[in-house]
């Protein structure tokens, strides 16, 4: 089967390339680094040319709303437009648990919007909502650091590694369009603000995690579950202590 994974070089599409080649597929790891472009339309026709499947796993290199919204719209168009030229028979793409009950937030109503124009096209597809990465914990507690104290919500969390996202987009990929959307996340469910403070003293971070109701998470206020799965969402096998044990550690920045 050819491939083309859109955004083929980031966390997850390198990772899925690297899965889908090992079973034997023809793989494109799209990116601009590659000559294709996504927003300007560059390279797309050459590199979907003979695909029987597309991938987007592309995110957006800013998530202020204007530009957030603008890259997702036009991404998905000009993608959309492409695969429909050619003919492609199976679209998918990784979006976010959650992403209908977070329009408050403009990088959800992205989202929401890349899923939209989706829909709405004749390309059979699945979308994959998946929950938060592990990899992203060291990026969260950033940005809701307040001087020497981190402010997030007690909210629900039940974080998935990359390794068990690039698995189960593998399947996918390999699997039929149901046109409809299909929920991972990871196997421990945890508070996202006691999972922040956790993951501080196993980095030696001696700031201290504030749990706050009204933190806004990437500008949205959290409801207990908003970010965890339906009963019915896929599993991964990696848990939180298994991935810090395994990761490649980085310094947490304020």
């Amino acid at each position: 089967m050819k491939i083309v994974i859109i955004g083929g070089t980031g966390l997850i599409g390198s990772k899925l390339a690297n899965n889908l080649r090992t079973l034997g597929h023809d793989v494109n790891a799209a990116s601009p680094a590659s000559g294709v472009n996504t927003i300007t339309g560059e390279g797309l026709a050459e590199a979907l040319k003979g695909a029987d499947v597309v991938v987007d796993v592309a995110n957006s290199p800013s998530f202020e709303d204007k530009a957030v919204l603008e890259f997702f719209e036009t991404s998905g168009r000009n993608l959309l437009a492409a695969e429909a030229a050619e003919g492609i028979k199976h679209h998918i793409a990784l979006s976010v648990v959650g992403t209908d009950r977070l329009q408050e937030s403009g990088y959800f109503r992205a989202k929401q919007a890349q899923e939209n124009l989706i829909k709405k096209s004749a390309i059979p597809y699945t979308i994959v909502h998946s929950t938060q990465f592990f990899e992203f914990l060291g990026s969260i507690v950033a940005s809701a650091a307040k001087d020497a104290e981190i402010h997030l919500s007690p909210a629900e969390i039940q974080p998935i590694t990359s390794d068990d996202v690039a698995t189960a987009m593998a399947q996918v990929t390999l699997g039929k369009p149901t046109n409809s959307t299909l929920e991972i996340a990871g196997p421990e469910l945890f508070s996202l603000s006691e999972l922040a403070q956790r993951y501080l003293q196993k980095t030696g971070d001696a700031r201290t995690v504030k749990a706050d109701e009204q933190a806004r998470y990437f500008g949205a206020i959290l409801q207990t579950k908003t970010l965890i799965p339906r009963n019915d969402a896929r599993l991964g096998k990696i848990t939180f202590e298994t991935w810090f044990a395994n990761r490649q550690p980085k310094p947490v920045t304020a």
